[in-house]
């Protein structure tokens, strides 16, 4: 008998008179804020623009939730689509039901067409939410206290989860995974935070950094875990696509780093900034600092073919027009005579 454990909540839903506030969709609400507002943070940090963050997540979020339920309802189709299963149940994502592989990739395509339509790199703007991201999914991970699931085996520790009787589990106490991941993000955030700072990442390492530090920790919480999974050469299947994108995640560090060394030096270019003129700022006069004008320039021009037009003595003899020309011999004739 365990004389200390992690109660489980009653219910996952509070109703709020005729509205029903669900503990899991709250979760990822919560995660999803804070993510834009840390990220947005650090795209400002990195000479972004405030909004930018905001602007982007509005397709990065749709497609990621999109992404997410998509992942979770393929992989694990035997939970709607089996005999005695209704396949509308696909559709109810409030329950619970969101794979991060895929909430990821399809995230990321959103926010590459959202970045292209204001002409900014998605590598810097994956690096400025990857913190953020990650602590994303340490709050959301409670989302799955609220609704009593992916938890792990059986055990007596101090800090056992309480689950209760219910639909396809067992009253006992188990491994509270969802609070070992959300440490781990919490870690994982901190980690990419520090890194980013002592090295200066840039060019999509930073959010490649999350990515291949939450896989070394999701490997080893998905081996713990209890619930239903497909199993690949005796490996949960999570399990392998942790250990895949991890290695890619590393490789693409390494090569990165060899390629696009340091920093992204501007991150989203200044749109509303007018064209710098080619010879300087005009005055009053409408010439430039350096004087250079259409005007100065025909001036000059005319001051090359007539020397008179210069403030430099002349020699005698030299430099004179035609009517001086005829004076001079005028006045020689003269002498002679």
């Amino acid at each position: 008998m365990n004389l200390a454990f992690i109660p489980s909540p009653s219910t996952g839903v509070i109703e709020l008179g005729p509205i029903p506030l669900r503990g899991y969709a709250f979760c990822i609400i919560i995660g999803v804020f804070v993510a834009v507002w840390f990220g947005n943070k650090r795209w400002v940090a990195r000479g972004g623009k405030a909004g930018t963050v905001a602007d982007v997540a509005v397709w990065a979020v749709p497609f990621g939730l999109v992404g997410g339920r998509l992942y979770h309802v393929i992989t694990d189709y035997q939970l709607y689509f089996s005999d005695g299963e209704d396949w509308v149940d696909a559709f109810k994502i409030w329950e619970g039901g969101l794979g991060i592989w895929g909430a990821i990739a399809f995230g990321a395509v959103g926010a590459w067409i959202a970045c292209r339509r204001r002409g900014i790199p998605l590598p810097a703007w994956a690096d400025a939410l990857a913190p953020g991201i990650a602590i994303a999914q340490a709050i959301g991970r409670w989302g799955n206290w609220f609704n009593q699931e992916l938890y792990g085996k059986p055990t007596d520790l101090p800090w056992a989860l309480e689950i209760s009787e219910g639909p396809n589990r067992v009253a006992g106490t188990y491994h509270p995974t969802f609070l070992y991941e959300s440490l781990w993000c919490i870690g994982v955030a901190l980690l990419v935070i520090w890194a980013d700072r002592r090295f200066r990442l840039g060019h999509g390492r930073a959010f490649a950094l999350y990515v291949a530090a939450y896989c070394a920790g999701r490997g080893w919480i998905e081996y713990m875990r209890v619930d239903e999974a497909h199993h690949v050469l005796g490996l949960r299947l999570n399990v392998w696509t942790a250990i895949i994108v991890f290695v890619l995640a590393i490789v693409y560090i390494v090569i990165s780093a060899k390629i696009r060394p340091g920093r992204e030096e501007i991150v989203e270019p200044d749109r509303d900034a007018a064209p710098a003129q080619k010879d300087g700022p005009a005055d009053e006069n409408g010439s430039d600092e350096n004087g250079s004008d259409e005007d100065s320039s025909a001036k000059a021009d005319a001051a090359e073919k007539d020397p008179f037009t210069k403030d430099e003595p002349r020699e005698p003899g030299k430099g004179a027009t035609a009517e001086s020309a005829e004076a001079a011999g005028a006045a020689g004739a003269a002498e002679k005579s």
